[in-house]
């Protein structure tokens, strides 16, 4: 299904859902685990919605396995993102506004592969390369935060 993401788009339209969904950043060393989605071909995190009955935290183990075949173990919480004008409209009619909790994470197992209906790449990048992809700004905000972000240091909010 395709989208199209919406950042501060005063033409943007009206949102007609909020769905809970997680990201987990990912990192080794000097690179940064990212997917190339299906959806909208951009680079991204890792994540997806929290199903009903899951904790977040579970989530981004569970989107994760399974976007990019690699299992992660959680360290921390990076940020809360609910910018009530960043909507995502999908082909199907859905505007949905974001909603959306970023967690830093380590790889504990696995090997990378894709997921064809959602990830045509799955890709360790290093941290110089990141300028070069195209990548939603939304997102290159949680890398950002993701990158700066250390063990006990307080969530980002906004």
């Amino acid at each position: 299904m395709s989208r199209v993401d919406y950042y501060d788009d005063p033409a943007a339209p009206s949102p007609n859902s909020i769905v809970p969904s997680v990201c987990a950043l990912v990192v080794e060393r000097d690179r940064l685990l990212l997917i190339h989605k299906v959806d909208n071909n951009r680079w991204a995190l890792p994540g997806g919605g929290v199903d009903v009955g899951e904790a977040a935290e579970a989530a981004a183990v569970r989107e994760t396995l399974e976007e990019t075949g690699l299992d992660i173990e959680v360290v921390g919480l990076v940020g809360i993102y609910t910018h009530p004008r960043h909507v995502m409209r999908y082909a199907d009619g859905e505007v949905r506004q974001q909603f959306s909790l970023c967690f830093r994470a380590n790889a504990v197992g696995g090997s990378p592969r894709i997921q064809p209906a959602e990830t045509k790449e799955v890709r360790w990048v290093s941290f110089d390369q990141l300028p070069s992809l195209d990548i939603h700004s939304s997102m290159r905000l949680r890398i950002e935060h993701g990158l700066a972000w250390g063990p006990g240091d307080p969530a980002h909010v906004g």
